[in-house]
């Protein structure tokens, strides 16, 4: 199959694949504010900050930050410690909730409804799904490393 038959091939399967597979939501779940998973997921990959790094990391006004800082708080997603460094400074980080809320997030496909689709496949099946979807996003990603180098977003 030549490059642009795949083109037309994955475009034309992409959005039943996504169709089939998106993660519904439970409408009593508790639902991150996008400001409020912006700093959970920021938190996620940076580790602990101080009310201050997040507020010039976001561009906030500091009462802006510490208010969503004292709600996450109060929901069990933050925690405040003290700075080792330095105990008048203290940074918030992630509970094991606040974890688990980052991670559900992150998920746009149903593990449920994938799971029970891959046992549907043969092992070789499986295999070959993995190996070319690993391969079209390390394409894309050499793409965009690329990119990036020449000073191209």
């Amino acid at each position: 199959m030549d490059a642009d038959c795949a083109v037309s091939e994955l475009l034309e399967l992409y959005p039943a694949a996504y169709l089939r597979f998106y993660r519904r939501r439970d409408p009593r779940a508790y639902r991150a504010r996008p400001e409020t998973l912006a700093l959970l997921e920021h938190l996620a990959a940076s580790g602990p900050l101080t009310i201050a790094e997040a507020t010039r990391h976001f561009d906030r006004s500091q009462s802006s930050t510490s208010e969503i800082v004292a709600r996450l708080v109060r929901r069990g997603l933050l925690a405040r410690i003290a700075d080792e460094r330095n105990r008048r400074r203290h940074l918030v980080w992630l509970t094991a909730k606040g974890r688990a809320v980052v991670e559900v997030e992150r998920q746009v496909l149903s593990p449920e409804l994938v799971a029970a689709a891959m046992t549907r496949l043969s092992a070789t099946e499986r295999e070959g799904l993995i190996r070319g979807l690993r391969a079209l996003v390390e394409a894309a990603s050499a793409r965009h490393d690329a990119a990036t180098q020449k000073g191209h977003p």
